[in-house]
């Protein structure tokens, strides 16, 4: 009898310990979970869910983290709010996932960020430059991006064309969402005083066919310096677009989000005229610059897409963002210790201080405080020259 009223003791305080638990965790596991668009306009960044899934299943391999293994579940939005809505109420409801971890699109995330809040789950390294993740922190203290800032991002193309070209009749081509609002807020901020450069904009709808008015309306306007602030697949079109018009502006500018040497390969594979010269800013490592090959970030890249992602394309940089975030994601975990709660995560992702993530350029570094949510403020402006990005300058400061 005291045998089995002490066994019964023990067991009912492992099931209240298990109740009292986070959910996710276990003594050798951590489920955590997120939404990126594996189909649709958008899935060329299906990559940003398959590379971060690749360096996890590295580290798993190499001891995990405190003992524990990372399983990581993510789900096609199609770059669709509605369903990432859909999505995220399952990782959180029926997988009972630690945390949203590494969702793509500014309107996608803004779109979950409430019920996550409700549910008390942390919304972690979003796949988004939107000001509201480091404007709103008061209201959505766990919630946190990655990229820098697309103000900041915009401010650097502003400042550069105020110092450089200073007689440019730019036009904008974007798409009307909050993600390119603030390209524009930043290129107006960086243009300061020549803030009437700007002659014409565009804009276009995430479930339009195409971009083909769009851009004859900026050659209707007269216009000698595009600036792209686009996803893939209509940057793309944009650059044919601009093509079949016989058109090549002065200069050409597209956003990071788009910018990876895959998609500017595609794009000069159908306009090369147009594609050659093009600027962008970059803050990740790119696995096809040969004076980086030798980095021990791109080969560590490169034998991890070779073990854990032989199927997929390691010539994707959006493959190099996505190892970037996952192993800042993992020093979080490191430092949120063994007894591992979602506040001790939240705790350690606000107090980041990381200069040594392989993948990111040199001088890059990641840090947080409760009142930054930009993990990343430095980026350098690159030039598309001969298939491939060189640098312009050094690193500038990307703070909105």
């Amino acid at each position: 009898m005291a045998l089995a009223l002490a066994a019964a003791l023990v067991l009912g305080a492992a099931a209240s310990a298990r109740h009292d638990a986070d959910p996710g965790v276990s003594s050798d596991s951590i489920l955590i979970g997120g939404s990126v668009p594996l189909s649709g306009l958008a899935s060329g960044y299906a990559s940003v869910a398959k590379g971060a899934a690749a360096y996890f299943a590295y580290v798993n391999d190499h001891g995990g983290v405190n003992g524990r293994k990372i399983d990581y579940k993510y789900l096609d939005d199609a770059y669709d709010p509605s369903q990432t809505v859909q999505a995220t109420r399952q990782l959180v409801e029926q997988d009972r996932v630690f945390a949203i971890f590494n969702t793509l699109g500014t309107e996608d995330n803004i779109a979950i960020r409430d019920y996550l809040k409700q549910r008390g789950v942390p919304q972690l390294f979003v796949a988004s430059g939107a000001q509201t993740w480091g404007r709103d922190y008061k209201q959505y203290p766990t919630a946190i991006g990655y990229l820098p800032s697309y103000v900041a991002e915009g401010t650097i193309y502003g400042r550069y064309i105020a110092a450089n070209w200073k007689t440019a009749k730019i036009g904008i081509l974007y798409q009307n969402d909050a993600y390119t609002q603030d390209l524009i807020s930043g290129l107006k901020k960086g243009l300061g005083g020549k803030v009437s450069l700007i002659k014409a904009k565009q804009g276009y709808d995430v479930t339009s066919s195409g971009v083909s008015s769009q851009i004859a309306a900026l050659k209707g306007a007269h216009v000698d310096t595009v600036l792209i602030f686009a996803t893939p697949v209509f940057t793309i079109q944009a650059y044919v677009a601009m093509n079949k018009l016989g058109w090549k502006p002065k200069h050409v500018v597209v956003n990071q989000v788009s910018s990876a040497a895959s998609t500017m390969q595609i794009s000069e594979a159908n306009a090369k005229p147009q594609v050659e010269g093009s600027y962008s800013t970059v803050v990740f490592k790119d696995p096809d610059d040969p004076s980086q090959r030798s980095t021990a970030g791109v080969k560590l890249y490169y034998s991890i897409m070779a073990k854990y992602a032989k199927s997929d394309n390691p010539h994707d940089a959006y493959n190099v963002y996505a190892m970037a975030v996952a192993y800042t994601f993992v020093d979080a975990l490191k430092h949120a210790g063994k007894n591992l709660t979602r506040q001790s995560l939240v705790n350690a992702v606000l107090h980041l201080h990381e200069s040594t993530n392989p993948f990111l350029l040199k001088g890059v570094v990641v840090s947080t405080t409760p009142r930054d949510h930009f993990p990343i403020k430095q980026a350098r402006l690159e030039q598309w020259r001969g298939g491939r990005w060189h640098w312009v300058g050094a690193l500038v400061s990307a703070r909105g």
